[in-house]
């Protein structure tokens, strides 16, 4: 959608570490922590498609991969304003009742359906809506 839509469909990632996932604060610190280097969403995918077997050596694995500076990667890790973002995040996502990961939002509204078609008439029908509303 945001290569169909560049300029009107924008990606908003928000952080919510599951607790029955005992690796997914790490992941989440280790991600911003990459994002400093400008290689969040790189990161990012890599964590998800290793979901399952996350740990100490596969994030340290995924910084190789990815190209980062570690020293600087283990400096920002411990960087506190990266566990006040994930708190923010998480506790933005507690009161718009998320539960779990993936969750999608679009406008504001929760997409129970997440095909890509779904989701494409969704977004379709928003922007054909705020274009009605110029």
């Amino acid at each position: 959608m945001r290569e169909k839509y560049p300029h009107d469909v924008k990606l908003v990632f928000k952080n919510f570490p599951i607790p029955n996932h005992r690796f997914s604060l790490k992941a989440a610190v280790a991600a911003l922590a990459a994002a400093r280097q400008q290689k969040f969403w790189e990161f990012h995918d890599a964590l998800f498609k290793n979901y399952n077997q996350l740990s100490d050596a596969k994030i340290k694995e995924i910084v190789r991969t990815v190209g980062l500076d570690e020293a600087k990667f283990e400096a920002q890790k411990k960087n506190p304003a990266i566990m006040n973002h994930i708190r923010q995040d998480y506790q933005e996502g507690k009161k718009l009742g998320v539960r779990g990961t993936p969750t999608v939002f679009i406008n504001d509204r929760r997409v129970h359906n997440r095909s890509m078609q779904n989701m494409e008439a969704l977004v379709e029908k928003e922007l054909k809506a705020r274009a009605g509303k110029k």
